[in-house]
């Protein structure tokens, strides 16, 4: 496509843009279970008025827009509400949860290295399960990526002692989810807050997909575990603000225990032409919209808000793992939050994918072991009904033998 030569009326602009995304996933139907997290209506309003409203200023510029870095203090001091966050602690707002994770592990690094470690190499240790973002972010930085298996009790959680165990003088940081992603589980937090304290490591939490959900589940009755500052050797956290956070897309942030930990993050740099320049995180212009939008959807719903939206989701997910149960699957682990992973013992659950991928369901996957995975949001309250439905076809189909191609053909990678 060339720029052309005269511009077009905006009319035509729309209907091209409704047009292109007449195929892609039917999320306003329910029918999509990963990206998209819809609270409804009212709040994908608050979303788009409250970023429209700061979609030109610009988060690089606190003294330009004071507006935005107190909205911005606002955020952090709510999540750190929420999360236990002790005096002194803070963060910052990044792009989303692979920003959040980089910063974090910028941190760690620079701390470790003013602390006289890793001055030639560092590593990381992590669980399986862990998201592949600390691999991306280790890669750009030349920290080596130590994934260590996951305990083969069943439960899907990370193995502590074997973590401990493959922790040496260079690493700089171990690693747990709350919850992971593949399976939704929580990793054993508080053992490995343990396992720092006794190896004198950062420890961080990715708490990317639970870290505005958790908090309001443990209120509605549900039996979270420890995840977050409560827990002494907890670090740092990353948490997600346009998941369940239900914020405009990209927010999130990432948290530390100390204003001296945080210290370690920001890039201040004065060496050139221009004037003398400090950036909190790994980007320069920040958008105000994704600022405002978090400020503003965090105030609107408050803590009855989210315990409502949160226990809807608990509640359809426990649906899920009724309805799928009685099709002969098995849930992976215990989930407690807004993820389930499940497989089927007898059918392969890329077939399964296949079928209802046919049927108009964008969800996801999981590879260890081979399972169907949703990411569920409030709104699919109203659908899961059908997708259950579709569920049951879709093994029959399968069962049959008339799905036996579905596997090479199921698409289960994202980007």
């Amino acid at each position: 496509m060339q720029l052309p030569d005269k511009g077009r009326d905006w009319d035509s602009l729309r209907a091209d843009l409704v047009e292109r995304g007449s195929k892609d996933a039917k999320w306003r139907d329910g029918k999509t279970a990963v990206y998209v997290f819809n609270a409804g209506e009212d709040v994908a309003t608050i979303q788009k008025e409250a970023y429209t409203a700061y979609m030109s200023e610009n988060g690089l510029g606190p003294a330009a827009f004071p507006s935005l870095a107190q909205m911005e203090k606002d955020v952090i001091s709510m999540a750190l509400g929420l999360l236990h966050g002790p005096k002194g602690a803070t963060g910052a707002m990044t792009s989303g949860g692979t920003d959040s994770i980089t910063m974090a592990i910028k941190t760690a690094r620079d701390f470790a290295r003013a602390s006289g470690k890793a001055q030639d190499k560092a590593n990381v240790v992590l669980p399986q399960s862990a998201h592949l973002a600390f691999d991306k972010a280790c890669h750009l930085m030349d920290v080596d990526v130590r994934r260590i298996a996951l305990k083969t009790d069943g439960s899907y959680e990370a193995d502590v002692a074997a973590m401990e165990e493959a922790c040496d003088a260079d690493t700089i940081m171990i690693v747990g989810s709350a919850p992971n992603f593949p399976h939704g589980i929580i990793d054993p937090i508080a053992e490995l807050g343990e396992a720092a304290e006794r190896k004198g490591l950062w420890l961080h939490v990715d708490a990317c997909v639970g870290g505005y959900f958790a908090p309001f589940a443990r209120m509605n009755g549900v039996a979270v575990p420890p995840f977050d500052f409560e827990i002494p050797t907890v670090h740092s956290m990353s948490a997600d603000l346009h998941k369940y956070g239900y914020a405009a897309k990209g927010a999130s942030t990432v948290l530390f225990r100390s204003d001296a930990l945080y210290q370690h993050m920001p890039f201040d740099f004065a060496c050139w032409s221009g004037a003398p320049m400090m950036t909190p995180t790994l980007a320069g212009t920040r958008p105000g919209g994704a600022i405002s939008a978090a400020w503003a959807v965090m105030n609107y719903l408050g803590v009855d808000g989210y315990c409502r939206l949160q226990g809807e989701v608990c509640a359809t997910r426990e649906r899920v793992e009724a309805g799928v149960s009685k099709l002969g699957f098995k849930i992976l682990g215990k989930p407690l939050l807004g993820l389930v992973a499940f497989h089927h013992p007898d059918h392969h659950a890329f077939a399964i994918y296949g079928e209802m991928y046919r049927r108009g369901w964008f969800t996801s996957a999981t590879v260890e072991p081979p399972s169907l995975h949703l990411m569920l949001s409030p709104k699919h309250s109203e659908f899961i009904d059908d997708y259950l439905e579709d569920l049951a076809d879709s093994v029959c189909t399968v069962a049959a033998g008339e799905g036996a191609k579905a596997a090479e053909k199921a698409e289960v990678r994202y980007s």
